[in-house]
């Protein structure tokens, strides 16, 4: 029954909202069509059809406003105006009680609030919708006294979660077979994406792990600063780190004020950007501005700060290379070496003609290039690649729709902190430089170093595998020797009797030429 009822306001949510006009408008059934004009007859449709989604979705609740979030980032989907306002869901959650957090905390850690920090603020300085957070100060052990961020998870979400992705699947498997775009769009692969990454975010201790991971990966780079775990207060739960001070990086004129190099920090958040995608292969896929900071304590200042490590992108070593060299060839203009990489990828069928999707490519790419370098956009002709590669059946790739997202995010902060930015050129050199150690003697030594300690392994006990394979395996090999002998046999006499037949042949013409000479003569 309350699945009915929660299926019943959804709907209702839909047609006040006028999403009918937005997810029916390619169904095929005229009745179902007609049905919803009569129910929704006297509403007001006079908002952009982006904001009316973006506005039913937080009516909705926290879980449907995350999936907005989601859905954001898979602009290879979704049309320009709904994407740019679905990406306002950010930090948009009101919070839930305070006295719900306490509680929360307390049976994570059973014992009293008072017993694990000396202090702690009951109004929380950020709200998302998975979990909110607050600041405090531990009491005692080894980290008493330190003033940390309290990461609380929302109460009860796993079954409203559950329930909602229930309907969501139902859904999207009505879109599915009644929209003429239903296949195009895959609703149904859209929202298995969004349950790995609810469930993902709905443990806290995956989170802390991943912020720990970055925060080692980013050690020696100076350039941003990511909170210590404090793993003795950790939980599935709730997330204790490291308190980080800093301000907002859309705060551009409180930072120009104190005297942040701006323009060096655009440059910067390029550089952090590049290295996790490249170096690493493990970049933060959230990078919207409420989870960035710019550090204002004297130490760090002007660095970057990165929170919430929920959602991160992991790329092989394949995905690197690839991506690598389709940043360099776009830079060179080399687009046959764009189109020969998508088919030797295998992201297109083999039977793709080079020079057709070359051609594409090349329309995609020249207007951008003919523009000042400061008015190109790398993440707008990377979206316009992913549209057009739609013709020539291009497997969607979905760690590259997350760093698509998060180039997006990357460059939309950095033109709003340097209108003069320039992305290419900023990420050119680290990219070729990054493509010469690929290939170079010093990813040689790289590989041979991680590969050591099995050759050390294997070379010590070598004598004794070549004694036991010549002992236990003699009769295969004299056998398979045999064998190889008698098939030599065999071709050395073929080839003696072609080469006698031929030899007789040519004597017996010689000796008739003989014969006719001496009978004319």
């Amino acid at each position: 029954m309350t699945r009915l009822f929660r299926g019943a306001f959804i709907v209702w949510v839909v047609l006040r909202y006028g999403l009918d006009e937005l997810v029916l408008s390619s169904f095929r059934h005229p009745t179902l069509r007609l049905l919803t004009r009569l129910v929704s007859i006297g509403r007001n449709l006079d908002s952009p059809r982006g904001q009316r989604l973006r506005e039913a979705l937080e009516r909705l609740g926290p879980i449907f406003v995350k999936f907005g979030q989601v859905l954001s980032t898979r602009r290879d989907l979704l049309p320009p105006d709904i994407a740019d306002e679905l990406a306002r869901l950010q930090d948009r959650v009101p919070p839930f009680p305070s006295a719900v957090a306490v509680a929360t905390i307390e049976r994570a850690f059973g014992k009293p609030l008072d017993a694990v920090f000396t202090h702690f603020e009951q109004v929380p300085v950020a709200s998302a919708s998975i979990a909110q957070v607050h600041f405090a100060t531990l009491r005692d052990g080894r980290h008493g006294g330190r003033e940390v961020a309290v990461k609380v998870l929302r109460p009860n979400m796993r079954p409203v979660i559950e329930k909602d992705l229930s309907l969501m699947r139902t859904m999207a498997g009505w879109v599915e077979k009644l929209s003429a775009d239903g296949k195009r769009l895959k609703p149904r692969e859209v929202v298995a994406e969004f349950d790995k990454y609810l469930h993902d975010e709905l443990d806290l201790l995956r989170e802390a792990a991943n912020a720990a991971q970055l925060r080692r990966n980013m050690q020696g780079l100076d350039l941003v600063l990511i909170p210590e775990m404090l793993w003795d207060y950790c939980h599935t739960e709730v997330m204790v780190m490291e308190r980080m001070h800093g301000l907002p990086i859309n705060k551009v004129d409180e930072l120009r004020r104190r005297g942040v190099d701006i323009p060096k920090l655009a440059r910067d958040g390029v550089t952090i950007f590049f290295t996790q995608v490249f170096r690493d292969g493990f970049f933060h896929a959230d990078m919207h501005p409420g989870n960035i900071q710019v550090s204002v304590d004297p130490a760090t200042f002007g660095r970057y700060i990165s929170l919430d490590f929920g959602i991160v992108g992991t790329l092989t070593e394949f995905d690197k290379e690839y991506l690598a060299q389709n940043f360099t060839a776009f830079f060179r203009r080399d687009y046959k070496r764009v189109a020969e990489l998508h088919i030797e990828s295998g992201w297109v069928p083999a039977d793709t003609r080079v020079d057709e999707l070359e051609s594409a490519i090349r329309a995609v790419c020249e207007p951008y290039f003919d523009r000042p370098l400061k008015e190109i956009s790398l993440g707008m002709v990377l979206m316009r690649l992913f549209q057009t590669s739609r013709r020539f059946q291009v497997e969607i790739q979905p760690q590259l729709v997350l760093l698509q997202k998060t180039l997006l995010n990357i460059e939309g902060l950095g033109r709003d902190l340097d209108p003069e930015l320039d992305l290419w050129n900023t990420a050119k050199p680290f990219l070729e430089k990054w493509m010469v150690e690929q290939v170079g003697p010093q990813k040689l030594l790289q590989q041979l170093k991680a590969e050591a300690p099995h050759y050390a392994k294997l070379l010590p006990a070598l004598p004794r595998l070549v004694h036991d394979f010549l002992q236990h395996k003699p009769h295969e090999l004299r056998r398979e020797l045999d064998e190889l002998l008698a098939e030599q046999r065999r071709t050395n006499r073929l080839l003696q009797g072609i080469v006698w037949g031929g030899v007789g042949f040519l004597m017996g013409l010689l000796l008739m030429q003989v014969l006719t000479r001496v009978r004319l003569w």
